[in-house]
């Protein structure tokens, strides 16, 4: 491994996740706005406590008290008078049902001239649930949604029609009290109704969506699911204001001016990166084989969410796939390296937050015996990146706009 550009990759991975912290942005959304009546807070998605938190420390005791719920490992501790629940992602468990069931019972006996603030942060689809069908189907449907590449937009088209509190219902569930929906972005387009699965948003999607997403995956499900699709969900909601604090714009950005920081000439190629993940990654090394002889550093950045299609039974996550998809189109190209990392600190069910490679990458796996196309094949990126240092490993975050990549090259 080469070591000067790791400790850059790290150093602008680090600048970045500190740049797009959510405590500046939940303060700008509430500061300048007063709440009527009762305040309580719902807090869901990754970002969850952090938001909670940042609420908790400008509003203080304006907040009768709360509900929060975030991923397991999440929580950082107490946070007031609120309820913490941890839960699972991506695939909802238990405790996703019990926090949503704590949020319901918490706005239940409002009044018109009361409010609820709702943060919002992306992983909210799992962590915040209450099921139409079984818990045990949804987890199988959520699989086969994963496993065949299938898109948030279209994971959460489903989602939403099993659950009783997504695309728009937990917003009803607080009727007749105000909503004020504050939301940390982690889709590209922010489109809100799909955010978390939308709570409390009018939900744009529709059966024959829904319809289309079933046929189109071949997707296996009970006589009962198939009803739920049928059903139409709000479309008008007159209790909600809704108000975006950050997404993956505020990430890419504050990444290229992380790697100007270290000397970098950067350029952001896109922030609505939206592909499979492996061929992102050999896309980033062909820009800096066709930039090699530019004589000067420069750095390319792609920001967005790449989808993994899993043929395997490996480790691993997107930005895994992605970092190990670049590893032999850099092979030899000296003072190239590529990294991709989650902005929330967790890459697929594991505790990377992504993966780098550089020119030195693909040489030392092969002297190890591990085959590159066999590894990303089997979805196994996290044990051979594991294998050569290349795991980047941040901890949770605090934080969740959606990813970023970067490809570095020293002249």
């Amino acid at each position: 491994m080469n070591e000067s550009l790791r400790k850059d990759a790290d150093a602008i991975v680090a600048a970045c996740i500190r740049a797009v912290q959510p405590d500046a942005a939940v303060r700008r959304a509430l500061e300048d706005r007063g709440f009527p009546g009762r305040v309580r807070l719902v807090a869901v998605g990754k970002a969850a406590w952090q938001m909670a938190r940042a609420a908790s420390d400008l509003l203080g005791s304006r907040i009768e008290t709360g509900v929060v719920v975030t991923k397991y490992g999440h929580s950082r501790g107490p946070i007031a008078n609120f309820a913490i629940w941890e839960a699972g992602h991506p695939v909802p468990d238990e405790n996703s049902f019990k926090g949503a069931q704590a949020a319901i019972h918490l706005v239940q006996d409002l009044c018109a001239g009361d409010t609820v603030l709702f943060l919002v942060s992306g992983g909210g689809s799992a962590l915040f649930e209450k099921p139409l069908v079984s818990g045990g189907e949804l987890a199988d449907i959520t699989q086969q949604l994963l496993a065949c590449g299938a898109d948030i937009v279209e994971i959460n088209t489903l989602r939403k029609r099993l659950s009783a509190v997504k695309g728009g219902k937990f917003a009803q569930i607080c009727a007749p009290a105000q909503v004020y929906s504050v939301v940390l972005s982690d889709i590209l387009g922010d489109p809100l109704d799909m955010i978390a699965s939308g709570p409390a948003y009018p939900d744009s999607s529709t059966a024959a969506d829904a319809r289309a997403i079933i046929a189109r995956y071949g997707l296996k499900m009970s006589a009962q699911a198939q009803a739920l699709m049928e059903v139409e969900t709000p479309k008008r909601l007159d209790n909600v204001t809704t108000r975006i604090t950050g997404s993956v714009r505020q990430l890419c950005a504050a990444a290229k001016a992380a790697c100007k920081a270290r000397g970098y000439e950067p350029l952001v190629l896109t922030d609505c990166l939206a592909c499979e993940a492996r061929e992102a990654g050999a896309f980033l090394a062909a820009v800096l084989r066709t930039h090699a002889e530019a004589g000067r550093p420069l750095a390319f950045l792609a920001g967005g969410e790449t989808v993994v299609h899993l043929t395997g039974k490996g480790k691993g996550g997107r930005n895994q796939e992605l970092a190990l998809g670049a590893a032999a189109g850099i092979a030899g190209l000296a003072g190239a390296a590529v990294f991709s990392i989650g902005s929330d600190g967790t890459d697929g069910p594991t505790d990377a937050a992504g993966g780098y490679v550089d020119f030195t990458t693909a040489a030392r796996l092969k002297e190890l015996g591990v085959d590159i196309f066999e590894v990303l094949k089997h979805n196994d990126a996290y044990h051979a990146l594991q294998k050569v240092g290349g795991l980047v490993i941040t901890g949770p975050t605090g934080t969740n706009v959606n990813d970023v990549a970067v490809a570095l090259l020293r002249a």
